[in-house]
């Protein structure tokens, strides 16, 4: 079968992460300096679709690397509900990272200026430098992603690039933060940096095991038409990702769930073989998940995992099909730890998505038709020109 264009994007992404690393660094250690980390009490990230689910993947990070409180928050909820009610600890004590690909996105300006106004450090990270977010920002992450190659430019496809960029920058953030705070000596914080490089290799393995598994996950749920995503910790971001990818590319109702969650919601869905993915890093969910393999299969569900090679949830003998993760040990390179693995657990869920959208000729974003619009990512749902809120309420 020929490689889609979201395939294809994909398949960049190992260059793409060896490209951006070094600048991301730089880029973090100009904005998060050793006098602005050590006044942090608290950080909340924020964002919509894909920048809300990277920052959402990044609370175990930020928790374990810098040991800070760490709230992600949809733009929407941090902009209209919670930015009032920040911790009163001292003006620039509370970090705000608002996430924002193409740096327009009208909720996530509001969020970061209210913040701004609140008397958070407001922080952008974002692809456009001179953008509405950046603009609203008083500091800077650019995330720009190099150019696509020739024949991949001026399509429309599902992102995969921006939000890999996004989940990097936010990673190297929680690193800096707990360097400079002393929960990370330096050359733990470099180790760390050096993890997160290795991950290009990791991507790259990642890409050729699950490949050919997705696609037959694909042409064996051909019947399908509707699909559930579970994770949990890093991973529950994993989850709504990889049902975002489906929506966006097939069309397809596509729903995200917390692994626990599963068991007290879906387990009750009366289509009996629903296609159900569980997704893991071999790490603290890795019990849980077994278990809920079993009653899924116990219950008539199609049942995918993806979960690192060699690990006990990829040997669950019921599983139908499993789409792995690569997975070292330390005696052969620095291992994917758990809260960096959902820069290796998005991509198999983003080539089932491109596999199940070209299995049914369906177009990417519907073509958008029906209504819908290009401009500003679509028309008539405003999400770059709506509405916004001047000043916080309490």
């Amino acid at each position: 079968m020929e490689r889609s264009p979201l395939h294809q994007q994909v398949d960049t992404l190992p260059e793409m992460v060896e490209t951006m690393l070094d600048g991301l660094v730089t880029a973090v250690r100009h904005t998060l300096t050793p006098a602005l980390c050590q006044k942090i009490t608290r950080v909340f990230t924020t964002g919509c679709g894909d920048s809300y689910f990277a920052p959402l993947n990044a609370e175990l990070a930020f928790e374990q690397l810098a040991r800070l409180p760490y709230e992600p928050m949809t733009a929407m909820q941090f902009a209209r509900y919670a930015v009032g009610f920040l911790p009163e600890t001292g003006r620039g004590s509370n970090l705000v990272l608002a996430v924002s690909v193409s740096g327009g996105v009208s909720r996530t300006v509001e969020a970061l200026s209210l913040a701004r106004q609140a008397g958070a450090v407001a922080v952008a990270i974002t692809g456009i430098p001179d953008g509405p977010l950046a603009r609203a920002a008083e500091w800077v992450v650019e995330t720009a992603v190099p150019p696509l190659p020739a024949e991949l430019q001026g399509l429309i496809v599902p992102g995969t690039r921006s939000y890999v960029a996004s989940q990097l920058a936010l990673y190297l953030c929680a690193i800096q933060l707990g360097e400079h705070r002393g929960h990370l000596s330096r050359a733990a914080a470099n180790k760390l940096r050096r993890e997160l490089a290795h991950t290009a290799d990791l991507m790259a393995q990642t890409i050729a095991l699950s490949d050919k598994a997705t696609r037959q996950a694909a042409e064996a749920w051909h019947d399908a038409d509707q699909f559930v995503f579970c994770g949990a910790g890093p991973n529950y971001g994993t989850a709504l990702f990889s049902a975002a990818k489906v929506l966006e590319a097939s069309g397809d109702t596509a729903v995200a769930q917390d692994t626990e969650e599963w068991a007290h919601l879906q387990y009750f869905g009366r289509q009996v073989d629903t296609p159900t993915v569980f997704i893991g890093a071999g790490g603290w969910d890795e019990g849980r998940a077994l278990e809920l393999v079993t009653a899924a299969k116990t219950i008539g569900r199609r049942v995918a995992a993806v979960a690192p090679q060699g690990s006990a949830l990829a040997n669950h003998p019921e599983l139908d099909f499993v789409w792995e993760t690569a997975a070292l040990s330390r005696a052969e390179g620095p291992p994917s730890r758990e809260c960096f693995s959902s820069l290796l657990t998005c991509l198999p869920g983003t080539l089932f998505a491109a596999y199940r959208a070209q299995s049914i000729d369906e177009p990417y974003f519907r073509g958008f038709s029906g209504g819908r619009s290009v401009e500003g990512g679509g028309g008539i749902s405003r999400i770059r020109d709506s509405e916004q809120i001047t000043e916080f309420r309490r």
